[in-house]
């Protein structure tokens, strides 16, 4: 597979994110969704982990000054290409936003389609995570998962319809979705480290 070069460093990349989002839930949705990018990168183009992690870290950019489906990731890409991004890292960002703008290009790459399926996904997860006991997603698991999800009133924000359409587009049933972003989450959850599962 061909080198994808996203024309920012890492460093760079959180300083953008940073510049132009205020709020520390936005900046935790970013490095969430990087992890979990990076995550599925090490499976499937582990080359180019680098680059899906800055995907994930920078695809919501703008949401926070331009929250409308007419500038979101449009208004993201003047920020990324200002700051010396690449034209490859504006499209795989942009392709998470083509259902709501026609103007946007639809996820065809792998990492395309785990951006698109994953990203309301995490927000569910860590609505969910913190009504837990332990506010941990080590122990949480997929039927806790499918009975917040079929709660459409729990975390109304995050579209149940767009997680569908994403399983669907990587070939995934929902529960294998579910599975693995789970997996991908605990694998950098901050208390991996320590966590002892419940004794049976």
């Amino acid at each position: 597979m061909a080198t994808l070069e996203a024309g920012l460093t890492r460093d760079q990349a959180f300083e953008l994110l940073k510049e132009h989002n205020k709020d520390p839930f936005h900046l935790e949705h970013g490095q969430t969704v990087e992890g979990v990018m990076r995550y599925f990168a090490r499976e499937y183009d582990p080359e180019n982990e680098d680059f899906w992690g800055l995907v994930g870290l920078l695809h919501d950019v703008d949401w926070e000054e331009y929250p409308t489906a007419e500038d979101h990731t449009l208004r993201g890409a003047e920020m990324i290409r200002e700051a010396g991004g690449t034209e490859e890292l504006i499209h795989a960002i942009q392709t998470h936003n083509y259902d709501f703008n026609e103007n946007c290009p639809a996820p065809e790459l792998t990492m395309e389609k785990v951006l698109f399926a994953t990203d309301e996904l995490t927000g569910l997860i860590g609505a969910a995570v913190v009504m837990r006991p332990s506010k941990s997603v080590m122990d949480f698991e997929v039927k806790s998962l499918k009975k917040k999800f079929k709660d459409k009133r729990f975390a109304a924000g995050c579209s149940r319809d767009v997680i569908s359409q994403g399983a669907d587009m990587l070939g995934w049933p929902l529960d294998e979705l579910f599975s693995r972003t789970i997996d991908a989450m605990r694998s950098f959850a901050p208390d991996r480290d320590t966590f002892q599962p419940a004794a049976e």
